[in-house]
């Protein structure tokens, strides 16, 4: 399940963002990669350390934290704090999938990355290429957002991001543990809810929304593990 969160941010406060993000020192990113990831990664990051990576990383996750959408999709139970790339000059990420599970900052607690988030600071006439690719069931999807959206998709795909050859691609990515770990209950309890919604809205004298309310938690109840 492929989901865009549309205008997290407004364009000018990903430009704002952007242009801080342009003056920090970056670290290469096979720093940060696994045994197997180092040799498909060619990229830049920022240190969690790095005071503007945190500012604007509380940014988001205050945002997303307000968001329905991102709520219903996630369901989240434990957050990672974002982490900030960079792609130029022919920098890429082949295809990987994420750590199954990770540590949260400066503690011994794990997290299960049941979910994926990237968020845009470049706008997608910035650079040249630089596609994030996910895979799934029924093939591949491409996208490149505008500065400002975000995608949310499951952490277990197999996914990579596509030679930058002109311009920059400044992202944000951080993985969610969820309260329910099949990425196919969420996408059966999002779906509801989604329909739940939108019959609020269409018809809200609906007796249909109590009953549906009513299996929706029952479902959430029965998936969850806190």
């Amino acid at each position: 399940m492929l989901i865009p969160i549309k205008g997290l941010l407004s364009s000018e406060e990903a430009e704002k963002c952007r242009q801080v993000l342009m003056q920090e020192a970056w670290n290469d990113g096979r720093q940060t990669a696994g045994h197997v990831a180092i040799n498909v990664k060619t990229n830049l990051q920022l240190s969690r350390d790095s005071q503007v990576a945190q500012q604007i990383g509380d940014l988001i996750l205050d945002r997303l934290g307000a968001h329905p959408q991102f709520m219903s999709a996630v369901l989240p139970a434990k957050v990672l704090p974002p982490l900030f790339n960079r792609y130029e000059s022919g920098g890429a990420y082949g295809n990987h999938v994420d750590n199954a599970l990770l540590t949260l900052p400066n503690s011994s607690i794990k997290l299960r990355s049941d979910v994926s988030t990237t968020v845009f600071f470049s706008e997608p006439e910035q650079y040249e290429g630089g596609e994030l690719v996910i895979q799934h069931s029924y093939g591949e999807e491409r996208v490149k957002l505008a500065a400002g959206d975000a995608i949310v998709y499951p952490a277990n795909s197999l996914h990579r991001v596509e030679p930058v050859t002109e311009g920059i691609r400044l992202a944000a990515f951080f993985w969610s543990q969820s309260l329910v770990a099949s990425s196919e209950q969420r996408q059966m309890l999002y779906e509801l809810d989604q329909s739940i919604q939108t019959l609020i809205m269409d018809h809200p004298e609906s007796e249909s929304i109590a009953s549906l309310t009513h299996l929706y938690h029952n479902l959430l109840r029965h998936w969850s593990q806190t």
